[in-house]
């Protein structure tokens, strides 16, 4: 049995992309896991992108703790006989993982950016020495678990005609001394850089706040409307908030068009949009990292060429 699970909609359809791929290779089901109240349409919709069952493990618990989760998820894999456990890695599920790997005796990987079959095993890839190499990390035993971030798979096709079997189950577990004192929800502006399809990004290359503006008016006229930025300017000189930050430790993108414009390229940088669609840099340095990256590359002035960039845009879509 092949399980997935994420408190993240999104990144459980794109989940259940690969682990449909797993399932098939190795000849088993593929199963979507639900905790908490029972949800009949969102199970639908798991199956539909999917999933052969969805397991819904009914709690009083309302809203999440890793210790009663890990207690939940560790019942369902044993009921189950899951072999292989994909979680969605935000930070509930790193957590989540974390915990149930040490509870059931299981090998994990966390942030794997590709897994499959290789010699019948499961095999996961993960990005390490912050972006220098890839490492490739063979599971010798069962259960597996691995935590995939979003945006690393694409979802499948939504089919509103497949058939699968929705199985809910009571399941109350002992409550943790740890109590949840408060939950306040993160403060954030009106820019979401991960669901972005076109992102203009600006760097250290810029020489003050107000130059953004040429990022900004490049974005509207190719009809992104989001500009994101490298650690410097979010972090070091505060020019933007953190929610424009891409890289690393900031956030990952998977654009359809990436615009990088007076980025220098360093690997945290290119952690964040490396899975880009299409990457176009804009450096006046001809050596600069980030044209190895780049599918298109345009040496001179951000000064210079942004401003005809813009023009050229407006006047090529009317």
């Amino acid at each position: 049995m092949v399980i997935v699970y994420s408190d993240d909609k999104k990144l459980t359809f794109e989940l259940l992309s690969k682990g449909s791929e797993l399932a098939k290779g190795l000849g088993k089901k593929l199963t979507a896991v639900i905790i908490g109240k029972a949800d009949d349409n969102l199970a639908k919709e798991y199956i539909s992108f999917g999933a052969d069952n969805v397991f819904i493990a009914e709690t009083s618990i309302d809203s999440f703790k890793a210790e009663e989760y890990t207690d939940i998820l560790g019942n369902i894999v044993k009921e189950t006989s899951a072999e292989t456990i994909l979680i969605g890695s935000n930070k509930n599920g790193k957590e989540l993982a974390s915990r149930l790997a040490g509870k059931i005796n299981a090998g994990c990987v966390i942030d794997s950016t590709n897994v499959y079959l290789k010699d019948k095993k499961l095999t996961a890839e993960r990005v390490v020495y912050s972006g220098n190499a890839i490492a490739v990390e063979q599971f010798n035993s069962k259960p597996c678990i691995v935590t995939v971030p979003s945006k690393v798979f694409d979802p499948l096709k939504k089919d509103g005609g497949r058939k699968g079997e929705i199985v809910k189950k009571k399941i109350e577990v002992e409550k943790s001394a740890s109590k949840i004192l408060k939950v306040q929800d993160m403060k954030t502006g009106d820019v979401n850089v991960e669901d972005a399809e076109i992102i203009v990004s600006c760097g250290r290359g810029f020489k003050n706040k107000d130059d953004i503006k040429l990022v900004d008016e490049l974005a509207k006229v190719l009809k992104g409307k989001t500009v994101g930025c490298s650690r410097p300017i979010a972090a070091d000189l505060k020019w933007l908030s953190e929610d424009h930050w891409i890289g690393l430790s900031g956030h990952k993108v998977k654009p359809k068009l990436y615009i990088a414009a007076g980025i220098s390229g360093q690997i945290q940088h290119i952690a964040g949009m490396r899975d880009s669609g299409i990457i176009v840099a804009i450096n006046k340095d001809s050596e600069a990292l980030i044209f190895k990256s780049a599918d298109y590359g345009i040496v001179g002035d951000l000064y210079e060429v942004l401003p005809k960039l813009t023009n050229a845009v407006k006047e090529k879509m009317g």
